[in-house]
């Protein structure tokens, strides 16, 4: 059994209960009847207080988010590029609001963790139960668990800076490499994403080496009109004329951000030339604006009769001349 002198001698105020003459066993009835349970109480308290503060910093952090003064960490890349490319990059409150309350729900989750731990520590200290076996047993079975679940660890790391750099979020449409279609949920493990046939793939975080998101800030609608050998000119005119109404017209225009620009001869082929036209877009009025562009402007070559004209010049080519200018029907005969 351990003497009274031995159970007080390190603790302060058990010591100077005992220097004040107090009997040594009510000396120690109240270093563990009072001063204990006093200890742990105020180690308990002041855990739950400091997980408080914190929790309560973290979400007033993610209830800011919604406003323009976002700090820099939750802002997306494409946020921090000078603000003169950032008229159609522009993240929409919603959509920022669930990424911050995805981070914040996991930073609070760490934070109770770590403080709630660390509490726990400190009242098995003050119970008498010796850490350091318990620690070291802690940090061989740490390390083993992190040897056993490499991929587990990499694949949450990842899928945080990626909540962190919103690279993509549900609803838009992605390129992960095999996988491009439609993402349905993010997680810090997994990412699901919805192709184009309906089937349902499961991405681990850790395994994505690069992303194409076609859902972020503007897009681009490049089409290209091959007019065989008609007249460039001539063509490149009706064109424009039909570019011209694409951008009049009023159910489009919320979709696009600049004017259609037909911009002339992109190349020249065996089958004549292609002219491109281009018109810059928003993410989701992309294929909208892409569909009706490359309809009108069919319909204008149509309307023209350039079309016509194009389909006359592949039915019937004309004959290429002999060598030497001589008729192909004589044969070269005198």
């Amino acid at each position: 059994m351990p003497t009274v002198e031995a159970s007080c001698a390190t603790d302060r105020l058990c010591k100077q209960l005992m220097d004040l003459g107090v009997s040594g066993w009510i000396a120690e009835g109240g270093y563990w009847v009072i001063i204990k349970p006093l200890r742990i109480v105020a180690i308990i308290a002041i855990a739950v207080l400091i997980r408080f503060l914190i929790v309560r910093t973290i979400t007033k952090l993610v209830t800011t988010t919604s406003n323009t003064a976002v700090p820099s960490i939750l802002r997306p890349l494409h946020e921090k590029v000078p603000s003169a490319l950032l008229d159609a990059t522009a993240v929409f409150p919603e959509r920022r609001r669930q990424r911050a309350e995805a981070i914040g729900s996991v930073l609070r989750s760490f934070v109770t963790a770590v403080v709630l731990g660390i509490a726990m520590l400190m009242v098995l200290a003050e119970l008498g139960f010796d850490l350091a076996p318990l620690l070291a047993s802690a940090g061989i079975v740490g390390v083993a668990l992190g040897f056993g679940a490499q991929s587990l660890v990499k694949d949450v790391l990842a899928g945080l800076f990626m909540l962190i750099e919103d690279q993509y979020g549900v609803g838009d449409t992605v390129d992960l490499g095999e996988a491009i279609g439609v993402v349905e949920s993010v997680g810090l493990r997994v990412t699901t994403v919805r192709d184009g046939r309906g089937v349902l793939w499961y991405i681990r975080n850790g395994e994505v080496i690069r992303v194409g998101n076609k859902s972020q800030g503007w897009a681009m609608v490049v089409v290209d009109m091959p007019i065989g050998f008609v007249n460039s000119e001539e063509a490149t005119a009706v064109l424009r004329e039909a570019a011209a109404a694409v951008a009049a017209d009023p159910e489009l225009a919320t979709g696009l951000l600049e004017p259609p620009d037909v911009i002339g001869v992109e190349q020249v082929t065996v089958d004549g030339a292609v002219i491109r036209t281009v018109a810059k877009t928003t993410a989701d009025g992309q294929l909208l604006v892409s569909r009706e562009l490359r309809r009108r402007l069919t319909e204008a070559l149509e309307t023209s009769g350039i079309a016509d004209r194009i389909a006359a010049a592949r039915l019937f080519p004309r004959p290429a001349a002999p060598p030497g200018g001589t008729d192909a029907g004589r044969g070269g005969a005198t």
